[in-house]
Order: structure tokens, then sequence, then C-alpha cells
């Protein structure tokens, strides 16, 4: 497409110089119009799929009813980028994956990476009794897609961190999809536990080696500091942080911390 190409060769040619002008205009302009009133523009974001269902899909729809002038658009990717070099307005991912130049807001509470299936593969294939008997089932594979590894299964045993490498008839680039699958009884997936929270308490799926979990930082919002003087971004800012805080709350935990 012309325009696409065009566009690409101006943004080449504008960081080549230093910046992107285009953009440096468009933040003047959403400055002009935060002064004037509401904060309004266009707010990207750096995500991984799965924090659309486990925190962004609330402050999105939060920010649709108190700012209606901002548009945010979300791209999905899993691996870690420069959200500056890239012109993302600001990121989320797990805390420990975070450069800690960053400015960090948290999201949801910690949580557990564990290992499910359905009742039905269970039945077929019995439960797994120790971290060496998951060599003996088929688990569902999940490919990272910028450095095309595939991503090892944390877990922990008679205290100590073991990392094991899945392998089965399946490898999925969506943790989503590999829910669908262990619904399916096609085997054992390893995915945060918020993810699959209600398929457990409905009993569709069970929790398999539950005593070799390990628990995650939770999910941050991240930005460089002087990122946060935007109008549009300090709106996202204080509306993560009040949903986050209700989170907390009803997880039990005391504070919001960063």
């Amino acid at each position: 497409m012309v325009g696409g190409n065009v566009a690409r060769r101006l943004s080449g040619q504008a960081a080549e110089i230093g910046g992107n002008p285009i953009r440096e205009i468009a933040a003047r302009q959403d400055r002009i119009r935060a002064i004037k009133g509401q904060p309004s523009g266009l707010l990207r974001l750096n995500v991984p799929n799965l924090a659309i269902p486990l925190a962004v899909t609330p402050m999105v729809a939060a920010m649709a009813e108190r700012y209606p002038d901002v548009t945010i658009e979300l791209l999905t990717d899993q691996g870690l980028i420069d959200i500056v070099g890239e012109g993302f307005d600001a990121g989320i991912r797990l805390g420990e994956m975070i450069a800690q130049d960053m400015v960090t807001v948290r999201l949801t509470p910690p949580f557990k990476a564990v290992i499910v299936a359905s009742p039905a593969y269970i039945g077929r294939h019995g439960h797994p009794r120790s971290v060496a008997d998951l060599a003996d089932h088929n688990c569902i594979g999940y490919r990272l897609v910028r450095s095309g590894a595939l991503y090892r299964w944390d877990l922990t045993e008679d205290g100590k961190d073991v990392v094991v490498e899945a392998k089965g008839t399946v490898i999925v680039t969506d943790s989503l999809a590999a829910i669908d699958l262990a619904l399916a009884g096609v085997g054992l997936a390893y995915m945060f536990e918020p993810l699959a929270r209600a398929d457990l308490a409905a009993g569709r799926l069970v929790q398999v080696l539950p005593q070799s979990a390990i628990e995650e930082p939770g999910l941050f919002l991240y930005f460089p500091r002087r990122a946060a003087m935007a109008p549009k971004l300090r709106a996202f800012i204080d509306t993560a942080q009040e949903i986050g805080r209700a989170s907390l709350r009803t997880s039990g935990r005391k504070t919001l911390s960063e």
C-alpha cells in the first residue's frame, strides 16, 4: 500500500534526525486540548495478550466512560521491546521483565503459574505425582514468537526451582488457545492461575502438581518517567491505580505496591 510505505519512510527519516515531528506535534495538540478540558488523543499500549482479560479490559472500559476523547490502541506482543523507540506511550508486562529505569504501576496482585488439565484427560492418563512424571504426559507447548524458543515451565520441587521442557503433540503461541486445548482434553497446560480460575471453580479444569506452582509478581504498567506528563497517559495511570487498588482489596492484599 503506497500510503503505508510513505508513512514508514517518513517515520524512518524522522528517527534519523532524532525524533518524530508528527508525533511531537500531536503530543503538543493533546496538551493544548487537555488544558481546555479533558485528555484526548491516541494512547498506544504494548501488552501481552494475557493482560487483556487479566487487567486491561476493565481499564479500557472505564477510560471510554471517563475520557471519550482518548483512543486506546492495544498492540498485543509477548516479547520485550523498546516501547519508546517503537512509539508506544506505555507497556504492560510481568514485574520481573521490566527494566529498572522504568516507572511501574501495579495492575494485578501476584498470582501463581499453574498446570491444569480436564477431568477427561486425567481420567484417561491419571495424575502426574511428581515433576518427573510430566515426561509421560502430553504437555501443550508454548512458543515465544520473537525469539522462536519454546517456553520452559518454571516449577518448584522440594524447595528448589526446576525448569521443565514441555513436550507434546501441540505447540501454541497464545495462552488462551492453551486453555481451549486443555478444556478439550488434549493435554496439560501451563498458565497463570487467573486465566483458568473460572474453569477451575466450575470443575471444567483441575490443577495438577499444585505443590510445584510458583508465584509470579503480577502485571505492571510501565513507562518512562517523562511520559507521565502526557495528560492522556496520566488519565490512564490514575484509572489503572484505582482499579488496581480495588483488585488488591478483593484479593486481600493491603497495599498497592509499585
